[in-house]
This record gives structure tokens, C-alpha cells and sequence, in this order.
């Protein structure tokens, strides 16, 4: 067995394979960007060293600096996580030339999967199905174009190399394919380095369905049951469980021996997955392998009881697999939802510092989380903050816990999709195993827009208020709090909210517009808040902002705001009242500018692409127009809240 092992990743995985290494009583040692020096993984390593400045093409994607790092922190071994170098033939060839252990599969294996279009080669070969496409070598924008006449549509155009969704374009209709072609290309090429396509015809409502496989270096493979990972924003997983509730016992056995026929005839050896689409009618196509531990590996573990990290370590140094497929057995069920820092509508991505990170605890409930309260959401990361995962009985108990776990979570700072998550697993068609590809497409609105907060929530900010300590150097803050007088309290959320907070034998009585309640401190500690509300015990968790409360209650996150002070700078107005400025949602990158000065255009045509957390966002007109004033040229670097374009609105 290996005395240190290198991390080359972040997040909540290097904090998952540092705490294996532990159990294991093997060193951990990590490597981090300039922006992770006081990250999670960072804090918790033996030892660590600095790669690279915050860029990931400039850290945690340069193999030589990683094998240079471990060589200097006297590692045996790297365990390359998920996503960055994880596939990487390069690390893998390094690491073998610099006498480390790679934990994953031989380079050859990597190559063998690596691209889309040489893995459905492999997987046709070894009598697997695979969906109709085209994956030749002539990557032409003539060829591709001809190949999807020839396919027609629906189609999937997507990259070759890598997956996440990057580089995917689901087209309708053929006309719309050259652009596809282009932002595909475009995308992949920024991602993964590698620009080449592939276009499948695009299966409608199917289940994406994947099997866990391991293989040891003597030959024995078996497979470890399945995972559904069918509901997905942008074609990245945002629930997955284990197992499918469409699977029979049959199809479950078909899907586990195509999945060790494909790592068979890769020459695979550790842990690894291989993908497959399955459509309503019970019939499955290979989709890929990813030569890597999953993101939602923890499923798998739960419900089978073997921990994928420590089998992953035992085989990379040369243990054969425990046990054979007929030891393994699938018991329970398991859930997994991903939290990201993001919009829960829009998807769009979040930053900043997390004030408050409360993870739900509780039977069957596990958290893998990258960060903890006062941590930092960068602009260069995925916006993974952690995985919630819970197990029980049966589905149905599994589904009541994510349920309750979600409601107990508390997240403060950055936007996050928490909102949707309690959504999809409150709808009755997830409960029902009802899912698919397009769940969420389908179930549109899932998350109604931002309103203005909850009563309970309203109360919770005047107590805060009212029992906050006085700021030093300033006794007249509190002077109001001793008379029996009502205080009069003005929040901003989604409009503005006046409150009549009276002091009362056994707390207060607090008034809205329209609303009266009877309230009393249970207790106030440092970020978490009861209340007997009307003789209803509630809890809530909190943080202190500088222009207010940030209040978490029942799962979701409200911003309560103090009206400012009236100044003559907030009475002035801007003198231009005839165009509209469009914003960056979020620091990043103009890829792509569309219009140009003077264009006029309609309703809903793009206007620039911005390139952020490796994703593309498209910006749209929200009206027809004529293009006034862009700032920026492609290529140019925007900071959250950058004005984009100037757009005069003009009748159609």
C-alpha cells in the first residue's frame, strides 16, 4: 500500500479521497490554484503546494507541475478525482514515466474511451449497441452538415473529447445545424482542447442510465448495479439515484454485461463507468465510458456497500477484487442531488463568500461538501458546493428522507439551485420513478419566480433587529430598545415590507399590512434562531450583511434588506431613459458578438455569447431594437455587472 498520495483535484472530491486516505492511514497530500490557498482540501492535507495561478489551464490542468509536485512532496501515487486530468492519457503516461502510480486505468484504456466517436468503435465491436450517428474522421462543416441530413432530426451534436455537457447542441431542425456546429466546436475546443464532433440521432424522453464497472489487474471485472442520472439541466446530472426504478431484473443483468463487455475489450483495470440511453420501450444504446470515479459514486456505495475510493487505491496497488459479481448484492435505495452555487431558474452561475453553510444531518443522510461557512465561491470552478445523499429501505423512504434533508439545509451568500432541488423531489412524477432526460424541460416553472418572503421570515428579521447588540461607539442605537414604544421597521425583499414590532410581557407583537403575530424567543444563538410564532415553534438560520439579514427557513434563502439613508446621491437619476443596459450576470469572457453598431433586431435574436465557469451564455434581446453602443470586443474579460449593450427599443 501507498504511504502518501497526491490529490490533483479540489472540491468536495479531495476532500472525499482525503478522507479515505485517512481511514486507509495513507498520507494525503493536495495540490491548489492561487485562488484555493485557504480552500477546504487546502486546510485538511498533510501537505500542499501551489500550482498555478487561479486558471485552471495554468494549475490543475498542467500534468508536469502535478508529477513535479508529488515527486517534491514524496507521493507514491496520484488519485486524479474527477473532471480536470482525470482522463488524461498525458498525466497517466507521466505518472508511469516518473515511477508513480496512476489510480485509474492505463493509458491505453484512457485512449481506447477517451473520444466518443473511437468508444462507439469499441463498444460496436464488442456486440454493444450504439445510438445512429456519424463519428468519422472528416470534420468538415460540409461533412457534418451532410451527415445530418442523412441522420435527420431530432440530432445530438457533440463533442468528441470530454462531457459535462460541454460542447452539446440538441438541434430540431436542420437549418439550425451550421450554428450548432459552430458553438459546439467552439465550446468543446475552450473545454477539452479538441474540436471534433460527433452527431448522433437525438432519442426522445429516454432514461440516462449508467453502469458502475471495476476491474482489477487480473482480469476478474464485475459490475456494481446501475445508476439513473435522468434528470439533468443542460445535459449535466442533477439527481441520481441507485437503482433505476425502470430496470427489471433481466434488464438490469443485459445492462451489466454490455457495460464488462465494453471494459473488457478497453482493457480496463480500477473503477470506471459506462453510460447508456434507455428508451421507453426498454431498449439501450452505449453512450460512453468515463475512465474515472463519478461524481455520483456515493449512490453506488450505499446501496452495494463497498466504498469505490478504497477499492480504487486497493487495485492501483496491485490487490485483486474481494469479490466476485455473485458476491454483490443491491439492497436499498439511494438518492443523490447535486447543490450548486446557481441560479435555480436560470441556472445561471453564483459567487462569493458562503456566510452560512448548514449540511443536514440525520439517518441515512450523507453530505459531501468542498467547503464550509465563511469559504469562498470562485468565478473559476465548477459551481459544485456539495452532494446531498440520502439512503433508506426502499425508494419511497429514500424519497421522504431527501425530502426532510433538503427542508433542514441551510445555505447563505451565494445563489443556489436548493430551490429546484426541493422542487424535483417534492413532484409527484419523481416520487413516481416518472423521469426522464427532459424532466425538467417538461415540469417548466418548477422554481415560481422570487416573491416577496414569508411572513415567519419577516418576523424572524424584526427580532433580529430588535435583539441585535448596538454597534460600539454608537449608545443611541439602542435607546429606542428600552421603552415600551412601538418600533416601526421597513425591510426591502422583492418590495418593501413596514412592520409595527410592540414589546410585550413575553416577547412582541409584530404587525404587517395585513397580518398580526404573537411572537417569543426560544433562542438566539450565533447563526441559528427560534421562535414560537402564534404558539408555532420555527427555526431559522441567519447571518449578518452589511445591508441587512440573510435568513435561511425551510430549505430556502431570503436577502431582508434595511432601506438606506436618503442622500442627494440616491435621488439622482440617469438622463438616459430611451435605451436598455444589459448586464453580465457573472465575471467572464465575450466569445462571440453577433450584431454590430446601428444593427437593428428583433425579439429574442442573440446579441454576444459570454463564456463563464466553462458554460455558455447566450444574450438575448428582450425586445426588437437598434444596437447603440458594445463596449466590448470579443475576447475581452467582463466583471459581474458590466454594462454589454446598449439596445434602443423601436416598434416592429
Amino acid at each position: 500500500m501507498f504511504n502518501r498520495i497526491l490529490i490533483a483535484n479540489r472540491g468536495e472530491i479531495a476532500v472525499r479521497i482525503i478522507r479515505a486516505c485517512r481511514e486507509l492511514g495513507i498520507s494525503p497530500a493536495v495540490v491548489y490554484s492561487a485562488a484555493d490557498a485557504g480552500a477546504l482540501h487546502v486546510r485538511m492535507a498533510d501537505v500542499a503546494i501551489e500550482i498555478g495561478p487561479p486558471s485552471a489551464t495554468q494549475s490543475y490542468l498542467r500534468a508536469e507541475a502535478i508529477v513535479e509536485a508529488a515527486l517534491k512532496l514524496n507521493a507514491q501515487a496520484i488519485h486524479p478525482g474527477y473532471g480536470f486530468l482525470s482522463e488524461s492519457v498525458k498525466l497517466a503516461e507521466q505518472c508511469a514515466a516518473a515511477g508513480l502510480t496512476f489510480i485509474g486505468p492505463p493509458p491505453a484504456a484512457i485512449a481506447a474511451m477517451g473520444g466518443k466517436a473511437e468508444a462507439r468503435a469499441l463498444a460496436q465491436a464488442a456486440g454493444v449497441p450504439v445510438v445512429p450517428g456519424y463519428d468519422g474522421d472528416d470534420q468538415s462543416d460540409e461533412r457534418l452538415i451532410a451527415e445530418a441530413r442523412r441522420i435527420g432530426p431530432p440530432l445530438l451534436i457533440k463533442a468528441s473529447a470530454g462531457g459535462g455537457g460541454k460542447g452539446m447542441r440538441a438541434v430540431g431542425d436542420l437549418a439550425d445545424v451550421p450554428a450548432a456546429i459552430e458553438g459546439a466546436r467552439r465550446e468543446a475546443r475552450s473545454a477539452f482542447g479538441d474540436d471534433r464532433l460527433i452527431i448522433e440521432r437525438l432519442v426522445l424522453r429516454p432514461r440516462h442510465v449508467e453502469i458502475q464497472v471495476l476491474a482489477d489487474m487480473y482480469g476478474n471485472v464485475v459490475y456494481l448495479g446501475e445508476r439513473d442520472c435522468s434528470i439533468q439541466r443542460r445535459h449535466q446530472k442533477v439527481v441520481e439515484e441507485a437503482p433505476s426504478p425502470a430496470l427489471t431484473p433481466a434488464l438490469r443483468q443485459a445492462m451489466g454485461n454490455a457495460a464488462v463487455a465494453v471494459a473488457r475489450a478497453a482493457g480496463y483495470v480500477n473503477a470506471g463507468t459506462v453510460e447508456f440511453i434507455l428508451t421507453p420501450d426498454g431498449e439501450f444504446y452505449f453512450l460512453e465510458m468515463n475512465t474515472r470515479l463519478q461524481v455520483e459514486h456515493p449512490v453506488t456505495e450505499l446501496v452495494c456497500g463497498y466504498d469505490l475510493v478504497h477499492l480504487q487505491i486497493a487495485i492501483a496497488a496491485g490487490e485483486p477484487l474481494p469479490f466476485r459479481q455473485e458476491d454483490i448484492d443491491v439492497r436499498g435505495h439511494a438518492i443523490e442531488v447535486r447543490l450548486y452555487a446557481e441560479d435555480p431558474r436560470t441556472y445561471l452561475p453564483s459567487i462569493g463568500k458562503v456566510a452560512l453553510f448548514v449540511p443536514p444531518q440525520g439517518p441515512g443522510v450523507r453530505v459531501d461538501a468542498g467547503l464550509v461557512s465563511g469559504d469562498e465561491v470562485t468565478v473559476h470552478y465548477d459551481p459544485l458546493l456539495a452532494k446531498i445523499i440520502v439512503s433508506g429501505t426502499n425508494r419511497q423512504q429514500a424519497v421522504a428522507r431527501l425530502r426532510r434533508a433538503l427542508r433542514e439545509m441551510a445555505v447563505l451568500g451565494p445563489t443556489t439551485n436548493l430551490p429546484l432541488l426541493q422542487a424535483i423531489a417534492e413532484h409527484p412524477a419523481f416520487a413516481a420513478g416518472h423521469t426522464h432526460t427532459g424532466f425538467l424541460s417538461e415540469h417548466e416553472g418548477l422554481v415560481p419566480p422570487p416573491g416577496p418572503p414569508p411572513c415567519a421570515v419577516l418576523v424572524a428579521a424584526a427580532v433580529l433587529s430588535v435583539t441585535d447588540p448596538p454597534p460600539p461607539r454608537d449608545p443611541f442605537a439602542a435607546v429606542w430598545r428600552l421603552g415600551g414604544d412601538t418600533i416601526p421597521l421597513t425591510f426591502v425583499a422583492h418590495g418593501d415590507h413596514h412592520l409595527r414590532v410592540t414589546p410585550s410581557t413575553n416577547g412582541w407583537q409584530i404587525s404587517g399590512d395585513s397580518w398580526i403575530a404573537q411572537v417569543s424567543l426560544v433562542r438566539r444563538g450565533h447563526h441559528e434562531l427560534a421562535l414560537a410564532i402564534d404558539g408555532q415553534r420555527q427555526q431559522f438560520f441567519f447571518a449578518r450583511v452589511e445591508d441587512g439579514w440573510l435568513i435561511a427557513w425551510r430549505g430556502e434563502s431570503y436577502h431582508l434588506t434595511r432601506p438606506a439613508s436618503l442622500t442627494a446621491d440616491s435621488v439622482l437619476r440617469s438622463n438616459d431613459q430611451d435605451a436598455a443596459s444589459f448586464n453580465a450576470p457573472m465575471p467572464g469572457t465575450i466569445v462571440r458578438i453577433h450584431v454590430a453598431v446601428g444593427e437593428r433586431v428583433r425579439e429574442g435574436q442573440p446579441l454576444l455569447v459570454l463564456e463563464a465557469m466553462k458554460m455558455e451564455h447566450t444574450v438575448v434581446a428582450p425586445y426588437a431594437g437598434i444596437v447603440r453602443r458594445l463596449p466590448y470586443q470579443v475576447g475581452a474579460s467582463v466583471a459581474a455587472g458590466a454594462h454589454l449593450v446598449d439596445l434602443e427599443p423601436v416598434s416592429e
